[in-house]
């Protein structure tokens, strides 16, 4: 489902990361909600892909899905 996004204790202490560099999900979303674009992050990071931030904030929807439960 995500296949660019990995988990590996030995990079980051196991925290998600795109394709298994030390560049943290929480990151990309964070320079994101702070208005950075896409071709800015591109520009900072340039061993990404633009694949990998829509990625990565796919995967930051997903962990926010809520699921209510009626009493």
């Amino acid at each position: 489902m995500f296949d660019r996004i990995t988990f590996d204790q030995k990079i980051m202490g196991g925290r998600a990361c795109i394709r298994g560099m030390r560049i943290p999900v929480s990151i990309i979303v964070g320079q994101i909600a702070y208005g950075a674009t896409t071709d800015e992050i591109l520009v900072g990071y340039p061993d990404l892909e633009k694949a990998d931030i829509e990625q990565a904030l796919q995967y930051a929807a997903w962990l926010t899905q809520e699921r209510v439960r009626s009493a």
